[in-house]
């Protein structure tokens, strides 16, 4: 036994040794240009090792006393998929927001408990995927078509809109610090990408060079020149070349023009699909896994999320490529890791301090709250709203009402304190009041006909609430919606026909009595937009909440008692019908969004009703003649002509007149969310430079042309929709582009 011991003692002792030993590394040392560092830690390492630190699961290097680490982490609307967090709402309800601030705000506080729950991981030595400091966050695609069930992902179908709130939501995951990232964000999916799901891996998306550069790649500039960290290319081609092997995308775009410096990684398993045969639902371009993995290293990938890459030493012996090849991309993807200091002592880096209490703390669900109340939109109202909390008695029901799945979305964290609808209105009622409930309708029911006594209960309620809507179970990301046939993309725009049959009964029965017809207030959920044109004849009030987060129930409620004015807007228009669109596979513009949308829809862009009526004055500009050099300073006067204090989203749109080519109808060109009391009158100022004057040409060039253009200010776009269901007459102003 002392034998033992002794050799046990001294292998301890040269554990430790060749542990002292690696910490003295130049690699390791914090003081040194993290070039020198990333240098000297890959003249270390073997061609093997090389490639398993281009794959998302990294191993342990042991020699060099390096843990694992996985790049694979979740943001979203929180830190997702990793435990306890706060739950935001999705993303498509902080687009709903137009509001710049509370994004910046959002992400701030989502790094700020990434990194505590980093931190606390690593005292434990969890290495665990969806514990890194690297997020595959935000999705800033277009959500150009209601169909794509990821839509819900994105902030949208406005390229400015997405463009300013996905910067912002950058800039708070990585941090201001000049010497360390606080979390590495991730600009994806690289490019054109939304949808059809179920073909994603075989799908060429065709688009015309004026489509690409006027919706499909400014949000993706935008965060490449806010510094974003990585970007992710996308699993489908684009203009027949899949875009992770896009030589036009990565290196003549993302590379040269715009000088991207960070790391691109793969969606995951997209390389598969390079040597997956066409009829059996890839690309098909090569034929073996090594050949696929050279052509993506090469066109400037340097990680691969999933094991394609491991084939590149057989690539290397092919003579595919060279070892150089692989040092030259493995050195731009270890910057991230000494960017987030993952090789500096604990201590070193100032988020090293950040303590676990931050996670959902009392101030971040507060923040949850702030922005559930702010995203969700009033989209029908014929007074019954806000409701009192003292009535005779409420009638809560609809198979969302007591639901968690709703507040979530999809990409989601998990907290032990979620507020469905039902719990926030059964606690914002008074003791003195009564309030039923019953599921009365299931999310998606085929049966016809169950018996069903919910229905009374409309008749003998002083309100009705019903939740309707859609869940992740219905729309999501392909392998995700577990009640849908089409990958999780909504190929039927309307509810699930059970619950308009189940709204029509309570309106029959909440109508028995013609002398004392009982309100109808409904509440929709889901992250896209649907056929309501039955909920918005059938209801005397609609109230669309989207998948509101952890304090959903308490926001809703909110609203609905009055606490707060509703004042989200739309950031995707709702058509009548799918009738009204192109194909889902087209990815022309034409004919799509409120930029190129000629037809009425049932929601326009930029709309959302409030407890209160605003008016807009004149438009001042500062001059109505301007050269191609010039800013133009616009400003307006709104005004609460209500009776309640609310938030206004003001809305800056462009038209220009006469074009060489065709161009948008209008487009959102700036937005400020402003809060009036009764009475107030605010100037609400902006600053227009040039290039919010420029057009696409059928090139793909931003290029100015002299001529009229029309500049319009208000609560919704300019859309004759919006008027008619009750937005405030927009102000117009005429300047000349000399």
């Amino acid at each position: 036994m002392s034998v033992n011991f002794k050799k046990s003692g001294m292998l301890l002792m040269l554990f430790v040794a060749l542990h002292c030993q690696s910490q003295t590394l130049p690699f390791y040392n914090p003081k040194l240009p993290i070039d020198q560092r990333v240098q000297d830690l890959i003249s270390r390492l073997t061609l093997e090792e090389k490639v398993e630190q281009m794959m998302n699961a990294t191993p342990e290097i042991k020699r060099l006393n390096i843990t694992p680490y996985d790049y694979w982490n979740e943001a979203l609307h929180g830190v997702g998929r990793s435990g306890t967090a706060t739950v935001f709402p999705q993303a498509i309800g902080l687009g709903a927001t137009f509001d710049t601030d509370l994004a910046l705000r959002v992400s701030s506080a989502i790094s700020d408990e990434a990194r505590a729950m980093y931190n606390v991981a690593k005292t434990k030595g969890y290495n665990k995927q969806y514990g890194g400091l690297t997020f595959w966050t935000p999705n800033i695609n277009i959500f150009r078509d209601p169909r794509w069930g990821r839509g819900q992902e994105t902030y949208g179908e406005d390229p400015f809109l997405t463009a300013m709130i996905g910067t912002e939501f950058v800039k708070g995951l990585q941090g201001n610090n000049p010497n360390y990232l606080k979390t590495a964000a991730c600009a994806k999916h690289f490019a054109v990408h939304s949808g059809p799901e179920k073909v994603r891996h075989e799908f060429n998306a065709e688009v015309t060079p004026k489509d690409l550069w006027e919706t499909y790649l400014p949000a993706f500039q935008a965060l490449v020149e806010a510094k974003v960290e990585s970007v992710m290319c996308a699993y489908n081609s684009t203009d027949g070349e899949p875009c992770c092997a896009n030589k036009y995308l990565i290196t003549d775009v993302l590379r040269k023009q715009w000088g991207f410096k960070g790391h691109v990684v793969t969606d995951c398993g997209a390389i598969d699909d390079f040597y997956v045969s066409k009829d059996k639902g890839g690309h098909g371009i090569v034929k073996t896994q090594s050949e696929a993995a050279a052509l993506v290293l090469k066109s400037g990938v340097s990680l691969n999320c999933g094991d394609s890459y491991k084939s590149l030493p057989q690539a290397v012996k092919d003579g595919l490529i060279t070892e150089k090849d692989i040092d030259k991309q493995l050195a731009i993807l270890l910057q991230t890791r000494f960017k987030l200091g993952l090789f500096d002592p604990m201590g070193s880096n100032p988020y090293d301090a950040i303590a676990p209490e931050v996670v959902n703390s009392k101030a971040h669900r507060e923040l949850a709250k702030e922005v559930a109340q702010k995203s969700m939109v009033l989209l029908k109202n014929n007074g019954i709203l806000p409701l009192k909390n003292d009535l005779s008695k409420y009638f809560v029901t609809g198979p969302n009402a007591a639901s968690i799945e709703v507040l979530l979305g999809n990409y989601y964290g998990i907290n032990p304190n979620m507020v469905t609808i039902l719990e926030g209105i059964t606690a914002s009622i008074s003791p003195a009041s009564q309030l039923q409930y019953r599921l009365g309708a299931m999310l998606n029911q085929k049966s016809i006909n169950p018996i069903n006594y919910a229905t009374g209960n409309a008749g003998d309620s002083d309100v009705t609430i019903v939740v309707l809507g859609v869940s992740s179970t219905i729309e999501g990301e392909e392998g995700d919606s577990l009640d849908s046939s089409t990958a999780g993309d909504r190929l039927d725009y309307n509810l699930p026909q059970n619950q308009i049959d189940y709204l029509k009964e309570l309106r029959k029965t909440a109508d028995k009595n013609p002398n004392d017809k009982k309100p109808i207030v409904t509440v929709i959920t889901g992250g896209s937009p649907m056929n309501l044109a039955e909920v918005q004849e059938l209801s005397d009030a609609v109230l669309l909440a989207w998948y509101p987060g952890e304090e959903g129930g308490t926001a809703v409620a909110d609203i609905l008692f009055g606490r707060t004015a509703p004042s989200g807007k739309l950031p995707i228009t709702f058509p009548k019908s799918l009738n009204q669109l192109p194909p889902f596979e087209d990815y022309s513009m034409k004919g799509r969004t409120y930029r190129y949308m000629n037809e009425d829809p049932m929601y326009p862009f930029g709309f959302g009703l409030s407890y209160t009526t605003f008016s807009y004055g004149d438009i001042k500009v500062s001059s109505d003649r301007i050269s191609k050099k010039d800013n133009l300073s616009v400003s307006v006067k709104v005004t609460n002509t209500g009776k309640v204090k609310a938030d206004e989203v003001v809305q800056l749109y462009i038209s220009d007149l006469v074009a060489s080519v065709d161009v948008p109808n209008f487009q959102l060109a700036n937005m400020k969310r402003i809060t009036l009391e009764p009475g107030e009158v605010k100037e609400v100022e902006f600053t227009l430079t040039p290039e919010a004057f420029e057009m696409v040409n059928n090139k793909g060039n931003r290029v100015m042309e002299a001529g009229d253009f029309k500049i319009y200010a208000g609560g919704s776009s300019p859309m004759k929709r919006s008027f008619e269901l009750g937005a405030p007459k927009m102000a117009e102003v005429l300047v000349t582009l000399k």
